[in-house]
């Protein structure tokens, strides 16, 4: 049980269930939280989508020792089918899902965290919440699902990219990625009470006003760039099938272990 699934007064809450690895993110969990979507979605009693995670941590990011039914050979046309899936088809249909949905993050959210948190429409962050984005340090551009330059403007996003370090949920409240900052212990309470109020208007008002805020940004070109931009992440993918065995990940998943 990788997902937790509830429905209670029409919201549908989403947990992440991997405590034990800072709900790092292997294929099993991606799975089953896109047939939780799906189920949410799909159910007429369900009018809000609440994504929150068990333990300190909201999520590690991509698991780095799963490695999926892979061939014997690693190839870049294995890894752009593979990833098309589970990482950017999933997170585009996340956020296109016509009800509204509310992230509660706390603790580390690490590169694959944001494609888990960036796809809600809103975001409640822990007071300890650290946003995060390091894979440049595996020589690729970031994520990915290219959220970065919405979510944080071009200047912010280069930053945070070329860095690698967290933004604090503060700043992220303060550059609007992040609607509303709270102590650890109020997050779950103030994600629900707002869940709870949106649930309250009409199904249709919010499905309308969720499309055109979504329709809004296609226009500015936002689902056409990153399609494009999950290109320029596989070539980084590319540049590092030349270096053999990946090392870089042990080094990431060093880093990853400290957070358990």
């Amino acid at each position: 049980m990788n997902i937790l699934y509830e429905v209670k007064d029409r919201i549908a809450t989403l947990t992440l269930n991997r405590p034990e690895v800072a709900n790092a993110q292997n294929a099993e969990l991606l799975d089953e939280l896109d047939a939780a979507w799906t189920r949410a979605a799909e159910d007429d009693e369900v009018a809000v989508i609440v994504v929150r995670a068990e333990g300190k941590h909201f999520s590690a990011g991509h698991d780095l020792n799963d490695r999926w039914p892979s061939p014997d050979e690693i190839t870049l046309e294995w890894i752009y089918s593979a990833e098309s899936r589970r990482y950017l088809d999933y997170t585009l249909r996340w956020r296109n899902v016509p009800k509204p949905s509310v992230a509660a993050v706390q603790g580390r959210c690490i590169a694959g965290g944001l494609m888990l948190c960036w796809p809600c429409d809103l975001i409640v962050a822990a007071e300890d919440a650290l946003f995060s984005d390091p894979v440049v340090t595996m020589g690729i551009g970031g994520v990915e699902y290219h959220g970065h330059t919405w979510e944080l403007g071009p200047r912010k996003a280069k930053e945070i990219l070329f860095t690698g370090r967290p933004l604090t949920a503060e700043e992220a409240e303060r550059i609007g990625m992040v609607n509303k900052v709270v102590p650890r212990d109020q997050l779950d309470a103030e994600a629900r009470e707002l869940a709870e109020r949106i649930a309250a208007m009409p199904s249709f008002g919010l499905r309308q006003a969720k499309r055109a805020v979504n329709q809004t940004l296609d226009v500015q070109g936002f689902h056409a760039a990153v399609q494009s931009v999950f290109d320029i992440h596989q070539t980084g993918h590319g540049n590092a099938l030349s270096v053999t065995g990946y090392p870089i990940l042990a080094r990431l998943e060093e880093m990853k272990q400290k957070l358990r």
